[in-house]
């Protein structure tokens, strides 16, 4: 059975930065496609960046965090991270870690409907 924790989220002041981490867990091989989505309350999931984990693995960003979040994979810890910088009152929300094994390297864009796993959520607050 897959699984996916995160960790990290908390409570910070803009400009301020935090990590995410997201431990997979029950995969037969890695999977090919990892992503973070957030969700702010009351509207449907976001993708915030993705990452392939094989081939070229190529990272893609909304255009809402870039310059300012990296995704990073570790596939020999089975990890996925997220940094992100100079966080703004508008990154409130709850960030979810998935995973997919559609192969995503090179694709700009990925509906969320085509990552079958996800995480419990981290809340991530940040205030002005």
């Amino acid at each position: 059975q897959v699984q996916l924790v995160e960790s990290g989220g908390g409570s910070v002041q803009a400009g301020g930065s935090l990590r995410l981490s997201c431990v997979v867990s029950g995969y037969t091989s890695s999977p090919n496609c990892m992503a973070w989505f957030r969700q702010y309350a009351g509207k449907q999931r976001e993708r915030v960046a993705h990452v392939a984990t094989s081939g070229g693995r190529s990272t893609h960003y909304a255009d809402s965090v870039k310059g300012r979040f990296t995704i990073s994979r570790d596939n020999a810890k089975n990890m996925l991270y997220l940094q992100m910088n100079s966080l703004k009152p508008e990154d409130t929300a709850m960030y979810y870690c998935a995973a997919s094994r559609i192969i995503c390297d090179g694709v700009p864009e990925i509906p969320l409907s085509y990552f079958p796993y996800w995480g419990q959520g981290t809340q991530v607050t940040v205030s002005s």
